[in-house]
């Protein structure tokens, strides 16, 4: 099974921001204990008597907010790229891709920009699946982990009429469950998914490429032709 980890960067209701973006980390099952393993050495460096009570968010890291506020910017930058570097693209973890739909929220005057997104994502990952078993002959079965948020609801009604309904684009058909809803505090993964939603953010909401270069390369391709990352400008 590949687990596609979400999180959310930008506020659908915020004005100061233009953008909304839901970004996923696609893990096979059997990677997720090494990626997490690899997190918990970078949060270490910071409370090694308690790792486990750091957690790795990129706007806190950044700011330097909250439990941040006592480390040196330069600390908190490098630990944020290293998270994304070691945990996307090291060497020796593989199988890990990444998603992520970009939404200049007054491109879809009227319209939802969660749902939009969310639209988008689904129907992506889930085409993603629908290859590896067409043209390699790898039969898997899906499952969205989110952040829990006051959109659950909501998101588990979507998956549903995407399945038997159809979204835009047809049906999906490689879901194994409705997506679930973790708190970030227990998901070394779901914090993962937060620094890639935050350094999508940081490119095209300020311009800033520092974290966005980490993963540039990692969004779902097939040859040329990059599947993973959605844009409406």
């Amino acid at each position: 099974m590949h687990l596609l980890y979400v999180d959310e960067s930008g506020s659908p209701a915020d004005a100061s921001h233009d953008f909304f973006v839901l970004a996923g980390v696609s893990v096979f099952e059997r990677r997720t204990h090494w990626i997490e393993q690899d997190l918990n050495r970078i949060a270490a460096r910071f409370c090694p008597e308690d790792p486990h009570s750091i957690e790795l968010h990129g706007s806190p890291m950044r700011g330097g907010r909250d439990r941040w506020r006592k480390f040196p910017v330069q600390a908190r930058l490098d630990a944020v790229c290293e998270a994304l570097r070691v945990s996307v693209v090291g060497s020796g973890i593989g199988n890990v891709r990444l998603f992520a739909v970009v939404v200049r929220k007054s491109s879809i005057p009227g319209v939802d920009p969660v749902q939009f997104a969310f639209e988008h994502l689904c129907s992506r990952f889930d085409l993603f699946l629908t290859r590896l078993h067409a043209k390699h002959n790898n039969s898997q079965r899906g499952l969205m982990v989110f952040d829990k948020s006051a959109t659950e609801p909501r998101i588990q009604t979507l998956a549903r009429e995407f399945k038997y309904a159809g979204h835009s684009w047809g049906k999906t058909r490689n879901y194994a469950e409705v997506p679930v809803f973790l708190d970030s505090r227990a998901s070394r993964l779901i914090q993962l998914a937060d620094l890639v939603s935050y350094a999508v953010f940081r490119k095209y909401q300020s311009g800033e490429n520092l974290f966005f270069d980490v993963i540039k390369d990692c969004f779902d391709r097939e040859g040329n032709v990059i599947h993973g990352l959605c844009e409406q400008l």
